[in-house]
């Protein structure tokens, strides 16, 4: 294999950049040429890219985002345009292709590895943890850290003013994020979009919770499992105690990654390579306690289940 490529697809994830210099450097090693990109599948449909080489890769590990841009891509669901991306990647003499991104741009790779010759890896970055094959996602530790502190700070002045907090953040089908930074920040309510909850049930526990004097409540809702807004209003009239609302939103994407999404990067880019050069095709790259583990894309787009422990923990630990 001596021509490869790769692009960031659907939304940015922290570590991105990370990655990519991971799969550049490991390709350049190969002594592989390397394109990037830009936009997603969308560079790919017109053709948006440029060559890669070690100074292109330089000085990007701190940062945020992902240097060859992103974009949500949705007419690349159609036959038409993945056959013209087929035609694009063969008169580039593109031999592999690397999609760094979750569980929509790995089906787009997996339709793509579907009907062209040649091979195509997935590196799960997502912040919402949803890939299958891999103990975390690309991202996910950084956005988990993200809104954390944001919990930690809303805490304070949740303690000094006597109130309940309502902290919406990301997760429209998943609830990973929700779970991680709820049990990390003590969180008295953790709603999900996995599980159905009862407004009246939460007021009874509120209730509860002041009786034995507790004097704040922080509940993280994940914003697949409702809004923070009219939760609010429906728990004020059952509780009696004031309600305040932080919707974290894309604050959670941003930012510099932390050091495990670095590392995370930089192994899952370099595992993607050498996969390329053993002749894989059609399959995730994940990490799992630290090694390579290649799963298929059908396998790795089904729905990644919480950790059942850490919800017992967390309802245990918020009584």
């Amino acid at each position: 294999m001596k021509r490869i490529a790769v692009l960031t697809s659907g939304g940015d994830a922290p570590g991105m950049n990370a990655a990519i210099r991971g799969v550049v450097r490991t390709a350049l090693y190969e002594d592989m040429e390397i394109i990037g990109f830009h936009r997603g599948y969308a560079g790919l449909l017109n053709k948006e890219y440029h060559q890669l080489d070690v100074s292109s890769v330089g000085g990007i590990l701190e940062e945020g985002g992902t240097i060859l841009r992103t974009f949500r891509c949705p007419e690349f669901k159609e036959r038409e345009a993945q056959e013209e991306s087929v035609k694009n990647l063969e008169e580039l003499g593109i031999e592999g292709l690397v999609v760094l991104g979750g569980e929509g741009s790995l089906q787009g790779a997996m339709a793509l590895d579907g009907i062209w010759d040649g091979s195509v890896i997935g590196l799960p970055a997502s912040i919402d943890n949803d890939v299958e094959g891999t103990d975390l996602c690309l991202g996910f530790d950084t956005a988990v850290n993200t809104a954390l502190e944001s919990v930690d700070r809303i805490r304070d002045t949740a303690t000094s003013h006597e109130r309940l907090f309502i902290i919406e953040v990301m997760g429209r089908t998943s609830g990973h994020i929700a779970l991680s930074v709820g049990l990390a920040g003590g969180a008295e309510e953790i709603l999900i979009p996995e599980h159905e909850y009862s407004v009246e049930e939460i007021g009874h526990r509120i209730q509860e919770g002041r009786n034995k004097g507790k004097l704040h409540y922080i509940i993280v809702l994940a914003e697949g499992a409702g809004k923070g807004f009219k939760l609010a209003g429906e728990l004020e009239e059952l509780s009696g105690m004031e309600i305040r609302v932080a919707v974290l939103g894309h604050i959670q994407r941003g930012g510099s990654p932390t050091a495990w999404d670095r590392i995370l990067g930089g192994k899952m880019g370099y595992f993607a390579v050498r996969a390329l050069v053993e002749g894989g095709s059609g399959v995730c790259v994940g990490v799992r306690s630290g090694q390579r583990n290649l799963v298929p894309f059908a396998e790795a787009v089904s729905n990644k289940e919480l950790s059942s422990t850490n919800e017992k923990i967390a309802a245990v630990l918020a009584t």
